[in-house]
């Protein structure tokens, strides 16, 4: 996708409604520290637009990214290792399940895994959970260029059995420096798109 416009549209807090987007949602979700701002800006072809921080945590909103007037990324908030207390924790938690459970027009969630260790408790917990809220996860792991190219299948095969992940589950490795992946992100974010325009062309 050639992107000629992106703007950050729509971010929620705690206490903010939703809003009510006319263009596919693509979500997404990872533990604080997985490097999920470098992935969206690396997507999007932007240095920092999603603000990527040496404090894991930054991110305590929901943000809706406008993509070419046709298309929304939603960077969730981080899990993990934010320096914040347990109630406002569970506040983001009930905020991101709200988003999940409400949104009408969600239709993936990308989930972050580190591919370098097995998946965390929290981790699990998340796939899990997204899991009961009727979406199956596509898992983007992260940090790729941190593994010699021959621990890849290994590795890989490490995050899908640790998430307990079905046979046909999707796990795409990226790195944010070396952008390895970005084209197959891209190329799964476009067959969603491509479906939901052929889908509006036979309504019409």
């Amino acid at each position: 996708m050639i992107i000629k416009s992106v703007n950050l549209e729509t971010v929620c807090g705690i206490t903010s409604k939703l809003p009510e987007n006319l263009f596919p949602e693509i979500a997404f979700a990872g533990k604080s520290n997985v490097g999920k701002s470098s992935l969206i800006n690396g997507l999007m072809n932007r240095k920092s637009l999603a603000r990527t921080s040496s404090q894991p945590g930054k991110t305590q909103t929901i943000n809706f990214y406008n993509i070419n007037e046709n298309l929304y990324f939603v960077d969730l908030p981080g899990y993990g290792y934010a320096k914040v207390s347990e109630s406002i924790k569970e506040k983001w938690g009930k905020m991101i399940e709200n988003y999940l459970h409400t949104s009408k027009q969600l239709r993936t969630v990308f989930l972050l895994i580190d591919i370098r260790h097995d998946p965390s408790a929290n981790d699990k917990n998340m796939y899990e959970w997204i899991k009961y809220q009727g979406y199956e996860p596509v898992i983007i792991a992260t940090k790729l260029d941190k593994i010699k190219r021959s621990q890849r299948a290994k590795h890989i095969k490490m995050i899908k059995e640790g998430l307990g992940m079905p046979k046909e589950g999707i796990v795409i490795p990226f790195s944010a420096v070396t952008k390895d992946g970005r084209e197959e992100i891209w190329d799964y974010i476009n067959g969603i798109v491509a479906e939901e325009e052929y889908l509006q062309e036979t309504k019409e």
